[in-house]
């Protein structure tokens, strides 16, 4: 696990520091998360920001928690396209990826088609309900359990979460990423929406619509409740998709230069507490 940041870091003047992560070298090349820092032109770069630092953060998760080398048995419960579940089966691991939408798992299905065999063998994408982990397997049967951008469309997570912590062997890790409830007010006030910020302090949800938000100390309590406590947090698009919405930079290094400052914020107090995301990595007792 990476030191903790420097107290100074979170009583400085904030475009003093912003500057200085923007001019911090790249930390890693592509192998990092196994995929390439640079995507096609006119990719969304709030999405982009997000895939690259959670595959980041969860790397560092792994290698913390498990012997190099170890094929882990790992569950991506509303795994989307795959994306993320592909590629830890491209790092060897056995993925099962479950996914409600069937157009997604088509999709997910048509990219590992063009995987080497090997690849395919190891990523079984299905069709399912997070709630239903437990009727399609036996408890304990998961070293690792994905869960990201699901609790946001959940209206009561409590069910959801006992049964992923039920999946997880003992020693596993599961990974949340959650829409943050205490950055609502900061996102509606950048954009300049004054009412929806003043709607929103205080709020469990956004008000334009169904999709919920989460606050990290109730969510440390569930994780206690769960048998799989809170061992780590990161803040997940600190910087990018508010002031500069829109493509991704097509121009590698300004891409590495911003994934830099997103990593560094995302880890260092008090930016990570108003990151749009908050990524929580629990432990099985």
């Amino acid at each position: 696990m990476p030191p903790p940041a420097p107290a100074s870091a979170a009583r400085e003047d904030p475009r003093g520091v912003l500057a200085r992560l923007a001019a911090v070298p790249a930390q890693a090349g592509p192998e990092r998360s196994g995929e390439g820092l640079v995507p096609p032109a006119g990719e969304d770069l709030r999405e982009r920001v997000r895939s690259e630092l959670v595959a980041r953060q969860l790397d560092e998760q792994l290698a913390a928690r498990f012997a190099v080398g170890r094929r882990l048995r790992v569950l991506d419960v509303g795994m989307g396209e795959g994306r993320q579940a592909l590629r830890l089966a491209r790092l060897g691991h056995q993925v099962t990826g479950v996914e409600s939408d069937p157009a997604l798992v088509a999709a997910a299905e048509e990219a590992l088609a063009k995987e080497p065999e090997g690849i395919r063998e190891r990523f079984r994408p299905v069709v399912g309900d997070g709630h239903d982990t437990g009727v399609h397997f036996l408890p304990g049967s998961f070293d690792v359990v994905l869960c990201h951008g699901v609790l946001m469309r959940v209206e009561s997570p409590d069910a959801l979460l006992a049964g992923l912590g039920r999946m997880l062997a003992p020693g596993g890790l599961l990974s949340l990423l959650v829409r943050n409830a205490d950055a609502l007010a900061l996102c509606a006030g950048l954009a300049g929406d004054w009412r929806g910020a003043l709607d929103a302090f205080g709020a469990e949800s956004a008000a334009e619509g169904p999709v919920r938000a989460d606050r990290l100390a109730p969510l440390t309590a569930a994780l206690a409740g769960i048998g799989a406590p809170l061992e780590r947090w990161y803040g997940v698009r600190v910087l990018a998709g508010r002031a500069s919405d829109g493509p991704v930079p097509v121009d590698e290094a300004e891409f590495q230069a911003l994934l830099a400052a997103e990593e560094r914020a995302g880890r260092t107090d008090p930016y990570r507490s108003v990151a749009a995301l908050l990524h929580l990595c629990g432990v099985r007792g």
